[in-house]
């Protein structure tokens, strides 16, 4: 969100966040990860013992928002934002992370390090990161296919397991100091995606002994619950940085403020959803500061707001806005820091005289 005002430093507004926004205690952070492990846990044996087709249909995206409040505290914890112990917040990250099956290790490394540190930077900041429409026409007729599809209403889930699930968290080969954290975190992840399946399987088959239903217990206890988290995620994490009023900057135009305030959102959301979310979605406060654990979120975007104003305001999260982005934001022309859809792309390209328009 650009506010036309001009930046002030970002340390300026790390300390207007009051002190206590950064107060955790470990009763509190442990209470918030039993309620989540016990949502989890509710919502898994529910799909274990409902095959009704309508209620799975309820049950499923609940157990995939259930795996998102689980990664929410670990995505804290591997802040060390939810608890004072440096220890405990290790070992949550790394348990609460499991579902999700993601690695703590590559996760701090691209979310903390990459992430955090470049927000909305070209060719820094890793996720949802746009193509400029002379890459977008320098791709093959197969990858402009999956950017099309990935950058669509159905695609943030594909784009999230793909390009970052798997290739930056999965696959991505780790500079030598972090190799060994790297395959330690991996191999946790791959002896818990084992287990888990094992278990599923074994359940399924005692039940009605046939590899059918061994395999329908794993598909919709297992994968579709995490297919749904990957869609939740990758949606997530488009609302917050891509969006008619988010620029993202060449490095010679970018700047710290630019990117953690600027090119983050701030929404507000219904209190049943927030049960799993978190406040995720008070995504400026958290940039500015990611010490801050989510309950004190709230208390960190008022204060905020009271002394920058628009540039933490607050809005409702509403489908027909991201839809909207969704249709807006397909390519980006760094030069102009406006983005377009695929026609103004193609009519702005060196042989044509046609404007895109200017980002709101």
């Amino acid at each position: 969100m650009n506010t036309g005002a001009t930046n002030p430093k970002l340390r300026e507004v790390i300390a207007a966040v009051p002190a206590e926004c950064h107060e955790k205690p470990t009763w509190l952070g442990l209470l918030y990860v039993g309620r989540a492990l016990l949502l989890h846990a509710s919502l898994c044996l529910a799909l274990v013992l409902v095959d009704a087709p309508l209620l799975l249909a309820a049950l499923w995206p609940l157990a995939g928002l259930a795996i998102s409040g689980l990664f929410v505290l670990g995505h804290d914890a591997a802040h060390g934002a939810l608890f004072r112990q440096r220890w405990l917040n290790d070992l949550v990250a790394r348990l609460t992370l499991l579902p999700s099956l993601h690695a703590s290790s590559p996760w701090i490394l691209g979310h903390n390090r990459l992430h955090h540190v470049h927000t909305a930077c070209e060719g820094a900041d890793f996720v949802w990161n746009p193509r400029s429409p002379g890459e977008y026409r320098s791709l093959s007729r197969w990858r402009k296919l999956v950017h099309r599809l990935e950058w669509g209403a159905a695609g943030s889930g594909l784009y999230y397991l793909r390009s970052v699930w798997w290739e930056k968290m999965m696959r991505l080969e780790p500079p030598a100091r972090f190799a060994a954290a790297f395959r330690r975190d991996r191999a946790l992840v791959w002896a818990y995606a084992a287990v888990w399946s094992l278990a599923l399987f074994a359940l399924g088959y005692s039940r009605t002994p046939s590899l059918a239903a061994a395999s329908w217990m794993w598909l919709k206890v297992g994968l579709l619950p995490w297919l749904f988290w990957n869609h939740f995620i990758g949606t997530t994490v488009h609302i917050h940085h891509v969006g008619p009023g988010i620029l993202w900057r060449r490095r010679d135009r970018w700047s710290r403020y630019r990117g953690q305030v600027e090119a983050t959102t701030s929404f507000t959301v219904p209190r049943w959803y927030n049960l799993f979310a978190h406040n995720i979605h008070l995504h400026a406060a958290h940039h500015v500061d990611p010490r801050i654990p989510f309950y004190h979120l709230p208390r960190a975007t008022a204060a905020l707001q009271a002394r920058f104003g628009a540039a933490f305001a607050l809005q409702p999260l509403r489908l027909r806005d991201h839809f909207a982005s969704l249709r807006r934001c397909k390519l980006y022309d760094f030069e102009r820091e406006t983005w377009l859809t695929y026609a103004e792309a193609q009519a702005s390209s060196p042989n044509s005289s046609i404007t895109p328009q200017k980002a709101a």
